[in-house]
């Protein structure tokens, strides 16, 4: 594996980075904005947004923020920041990564317990926003959905179960309904933020134990990339070629607080051999 170079340094955390066409887009979640960084690392901000984490975009080009305290997703399109689903009613915590399909539903991973407040886990839906700003239940009793990507085929959901080590996937109608769910693999490692490769391999940020770990449908483990002492939060892959890995690392697990004071969150770098996939 080639060698790890620091592109972004000096952030509060950040959070759900997307490649798009010729940038990184990713959520500085305590600096409450979503930036920009060229390849050779410029970085500006795109909006300022209240702990911005998922990212996407509809149809139309405008983007969508997952803004997770409001339990709001937001809609940027270059010159105003409105409301497009709020989602408080049906997320009584934090909501948390997103992924936004080719027909604009976006699919939003919900804490569904109060992380923060030290309570125990327990299951929560994973929700849809429809183009329309509609709210739905897009699948019952995740084990707190976080990373979330669209497969080659544009008919695959991959979801992160960040408590239940594992991906989990679901066939994708034209209407944004899931079904045909299925364990799409068991992992070594609790998963944060994930991205999908052109051959479908899924890249998870591992921040237990401070990894980014390639794996292939069924679980086989094809790859790894050690981060010792910064802990993987989420990935994804972009650059001129499609085979730069975007990791995003942070000396804490993010809290609001501590995240602000210590100001340690990066975006590194490495190459991998295969390219990232078209689809988010």
């Amino acid at each position: 594996m080639a060698a790890i170079t620091p592109l972004v340094t000096g952030r509060s955390f950040l959070e759900g980075p997307r490649w798009r066409s010729d940038a990184l887009y990713v959520s500085d979640m305590h600096g409450d904005v979503v930036l920009r960084v060229t390849a050779d690392g410029a970085t500006s901000t795109v909006v300022e947004v209240d702990q911005p984490s998922g990212l996407g975009w509809l149809p139309d080009g405008s983007m969508l923020i997952s803004s997770m305290a409001s339990r709001r997703v937001m809609r940027w399109d270059g010159s105003a920041l409105v409301v497009h689903a709020d989602l408080a009613t049906v997320a009584p915590f934090e909501i948390n990564d997103m992924v936004v399909d080719r027909r604009g539903h976006a699919f939003v991973g919900q804490f569904g317990y109060d992380l923060r407040g030290g309570a125990r886990p327990v299951d929560a839906p994973l929700l849809r926003v429809d183009p329309d700003g509609s709210v739905h239940e897009a699948a019952p009793a995740l084990r707190m959905a976080n990373g979330m990507a669209i497969a080659n085929d544009d008919r695959t959901l991959v979801v992160a179960e960040s408590s239940g080590k594992c991906l989990v996937g679901f066939t994708v109608a034209d209407d944004g309904t899931l079904t045909d769910r299925r364990i799409w693999a068991e992992l070594p490692d609790h998963p944060d933020g994930i991205c999908l490769d052109a051959e479908d391999g899924v890249w998870i940020a591992a921040p237990v134990t401070d990894r980014f770990v390639r794996v292939a449908e069924g679980g086989a483990v094809t790859d790894v990339v050690e981060t010792p002492g910064r802990h993987g939060i989420a990935c994804a892959l972009g650059g001129p070629d499609g085979r730069t890995l975007y990791m995003c690392t942070s000396t804490t697990h993010g809290a609001r607080d501590d995240s602000r004071a210590a100001m340690t969150a990066a975006v590194e770098t490495t190459t991998v051999q295969v390219p990232g996939a078209e689809r988010p």
